[in-house]
């Protein structure tokens, strides 16, 4: 029986981005399921009284350098958005729309790579319709729902089941109701997935 991985994300972090670039592999490598869990992470963010590590001025340095080291060892390419930090809310609808979708991975991959390779202001909607057709999506259709009420209320439910389930920032990982924060914790995933 395949195990099944949930991946909490919001596409607003650069932890999440590289954990995207990861935990296909991942999956593919010990045989589990990807489960794809759009959280609203400023949502997460006033319901624990956590902050993003950019609020510490000196947290925030490391931080880069840290996503950083850990881009050259994942081989990928992360950029520092110079709109940073980015209100995800309507990506994050998207993305929340885009998970039981056969565009899924399309939808994904230009949002995470919009804002971590092309360095956009998704908070704009002009610039994530634009993201979304340079991707071969119909920007129109997806633009429509993102203002869908079950849309909406499926991103909320999300990030209120993360917050219920100990969740406190992003990426955070699920095997099973074991929980691992962090992209730097993916070697404790993949251990956890073969067990």
């Amino acid at each position: 029986m395949s195990r099944e991985l949930e991946f909490f994300f919001d596409v607003g972090s650069p932890a999440s981005y590289l954990a995207w670039t990861q935990a296909p592999g991942l999956c593919r490598r010990t045989g589990a399921t990807l489960r794809y869990r759009p959280m609203l992470l400023g949502g997460v963010f006033k319901a624990t009284g956590n902050a993003s590590p950019a609020a510490v001025p000196a947290k925030g340095r490391y931080s880069g350098r840290d996503m950083q080291r850990f881009a050259r060892r994942y081989g990928v390419t992360l950029n520092q958005n110079p709109h940073f930090p980015v209100n995800t809310l309507m990506a994050m609808r998207l993305a929340a729309a885009a998970v039981d979708s056969d565009q899924r991975d399309t939808v994904l991959a230009a949002l995470f790579e919009g804002m971590w390779l092309q360095e956009r202001d998704l908070s704009d909607l002009d610039v994530l319709g634009r993201t979304l057709a340079e991707a071969g999506l119909d920007s129109a259709h997806w633009a429509t729902l993102a203002q869908d009420q079950a849309v909406k209320d499926r991103l909320k439910a999300t990030t209120e089941e993360a917050v219920e389930r100990g969740v406190f920032g992003a990426p955070t990982f699920f095997v099973g109701e074991e929980m691992f924060f962090g992209q730097d914790r993916l070697d404790f995933v993949e251990e956890a997935l073969r067990a």
